[in-house]
């Protein structure tokens, strides 16, 4: 027997045991619609057909005149009506069900996998930025101090400032300049120290020379150049360069 969905049209081979489990309701496996199978349910499908003809909800009901047998128990008793029951869920129907709710648990446990790894990367891409900004550094030297791990020092070269600096010659060293600067960082975390460039220069603004000092070339104390240069604090440089000559009459100081 045969039966047509009346919304996606689909046409279904259905057998009389599924009729009769809900009384003609049946689920569209395709477009999951409930519909009475009844309606355009037909023996045979002729070739060439797609929409099943409905039958007349308002025709004539057939009498039925060959009795094939009669309960002699309900013949003794008075007749009575029988309790409405629930009509039960065709197993094709329970089976789309399971399927859907089992693959709505697999989405939510990838999003609850993947959701910290991408946590992860953003922090990774945006590293710098996270470890200038003092409330999220304060939560991250939280959870290294639970992991027994530390962060690395900020670098922005653009929150560190140049109050002064002076170049003279070396008191003890023939041909030598002492420059000195006074760096200091306008951040609102500790910085670590930066390389600082140096370039002398002549009347022209042409280079005559330029040396690039790291910070442990110009720290002598281990411990200040791990603790980097405290928010808002000021520190003395001082850089021993060899003297370039009398046309050297103009420096400048990069950060980098």
């Amino acid at each position: 027997m045969y039966t047509q969905c009346p919304d996606c049209l689909t046409i279904y081979m259905i057998a009389p045991e599924a009729l009769a489990q809900a009384r003609g309701s049946v689920v569209c496996k395709h477009c999951t619609a409930v519909f009475d199978a009844l309606r355009t349910l037909t023996a045979d499908l002729p070739v060439g057909v797609q929409h099943l003809a409905q039958h007349e909800s308002g025709a004539t009901v057939p009498e039925l005149t060959l009795p094939i047998m009669r309960p002699v128990a309900a013949a003794k008793s008075a007749a009575r009506p029988a309790a409405p029951t629930a009509a039960p869920t065709p197993e094709f129907a329970r089976a789309h069900r399971a399927a859907r709710a089992s693959s709505g648990w697999v989405w939510k446990g990838g999003i609850a996998l993947l959701f910290p790894l991408l946590l992860a990367q953003l922090a990774w891409a945006e590293r710098r930025e996270l470890l200038q900004n003092p409330t999220a550094r304060a939560w991250l030297e939280r959870g290294c101090t639970a992991l027994h791990c530390s962060l690395p020092l900020a670098r922005d070269a653009d929150n560190l400032t140049l109050l002064s600096r002076d170049v003279r010659p070396h008191p003890s060293v023939p041909n030598a300049l002492i420059i000195s600067a006074t760096l200091r960082n306008d951040a609102e975390v500790a910085q670590a120290f930066p390389t600082v460039e140096i370039t002398l220069t002549d009347l022209d603004e042409q280079r005559i020379a330029m040396r690039r000092f790291k910070p442990a070339e110009y720290l002598g104390d281990a411990r200040t150049l791990n603790s980097g240069l405290a928010a808002h604090g000021s520190t003395a440089l001082v850089f021993e360069v060899a003297d370039p000559g009398k046309n050297a009459v103009a420096y400048e100081f990069k950060f980098l």
